[in-house]
């Protein structure tokens, strides 16, 4: 077992460095294909700059990530039965990212329309619910396959507890469909999205190894490694962007790994900077309701919402927003880590 850290760590590397390599070419298909990024029209003149910039970046991460943990895996299941496991995770990854990529390309088709008009929310997030209605029974249904899904830690508390599956279905899809919109509203500049999932996942891997789930391990890692190939071509001034196609998959591939490995209620914590982007635009519409009913003026907690706007709007560049971020983000996981320690 002590082996296979640096083996999941090894794979992550080789995973970055392929992902670079055929980073280039697909970044200039995008550009030949004009699958360009489409501006909403109210943001800052910084962002218009961005207009045409290549989307579905996503495919970049989710294509390679299937590719190298199915190969990785497949003999094991073949043969030991063992690895099956990191299989739901990658139908997760696929399943979010295809609706992510169906909603980017709407966007692109229709921008004649409304700028950055895909499918409809109802569409989306009808979408979201059977897939993470499907990945909630399968983990409930093979309990004994998910060593620790159907169980949750209390952090500082020496107790675990089984949880129903009367609740933990509802609890699963709303934690999937939860963090798969959280890391979705955090895509909003460059690098951001892609560093703090990151560390997230570099934070449940460490997890899963602290467990003895070594194939999560490694699928944590792997994806580690892809979402840094990606930053490669994301880093601003950003070359490419991760569309619906990366955000809804990374996070709700995230929101499983945190169910499968029964540390769930840490994701808040590993995940802090997306949970904060969402509990602002919370805010910012529920403070928006509430001034014009009852005050008869339009008065809003923040400048602009998703949170990372609102610093942008105070005078922060973009760069000190993602750096700033991502410095919480990176403490936010180590916090997190420390817990499931004790």
């Amino acid at each position: 077992m002590v082996s296979g850290l640096p083996f999941a760590l090894s794979v992550g590397m080789i995973t970055f460095l392929l992902c670079v390599i055929w980073g280039g070419p697909f970044v200039e298909i995008l550009r030949r294909l004009r699958i360009g990024k489409q501006i909403q029209v109210e943001l800052s003149e910084e962002h218009q700059k961005k207009v045409g910039t290549p989307t579905m970046g996503g495919i970049m991460i989710v294509i390679p990530v299937v590719l190298i943990v199915f190969v990785l895996n497949i003999a094991n299941v073949v043969q030991t039965g063992q690895g099956a496991s990191t299989f739901l995770p990658l139908i997760v990854l696929l399943g979010f990212g295809f609706l992510g990529a169906i909603d980017d390309w709407e966007g692109v088709r229709r921008s004649r329309g409304p700028i950055g008009t895909g499918i409809s929310p109802r569409a989306k997030f009808t979408g979201q619910l059977i897939l993470s209605g499907f990945v909630a029974g399968t983990i409930s249904l093979f309990e004994g396959g998910f060593s620790f899904a159907n169980e949750v830690d209390l952090p500082l508390l020496p107790y675990t507890i089984t949880v129903s599956p009367v609740l933990f279905i509802p609890m699963t899809m709303f934690i999937i469909i939860g963090t798969s919109n959280a890391v979705n509203l955090t895509d909003g500049l460059d690098g951001l999205a892609g560093i703090i999932t990151a560390s997230a996942f570099a934070a449940y891997g460490v997890i899963a190894y602290l467990q003895g789930q070594i194939f999560l391990v490694q699928l944590c890692f792997v994806l580690v490694g892809a979402c840094f190939a990606f930053l490669w071509y994301n880093a601003h001034p950003a070359q490419l962007f991760m569309g619906d196609t990366g955000s809804l998959a990374l996070g709700a591939t995230l929101g499983t790994i945190a169910v499968m490995t029964g540390q769930w209620l840490l994701l808040p914590i590993i995940a802090i900077v997306p949970v904060a982007e969402t509990v602002s635009v919370i805010l910012q519409v529920a403070s928006a309701k509430y001034s014009r009913k009852y005050l008869g003026e339009d008065r809003r907690l923040f400048r602009m919402a998703p949170l990372h706007l609102h610093f942008q709007k105070g005078g922060w560049s973009e760069t000190q927003i993602v750096q700033r971020f991502w410095l919480v983000g990176m403490l936010s996981a180590m916090v997190g880590v420390a817990l499931a320690l004790i």
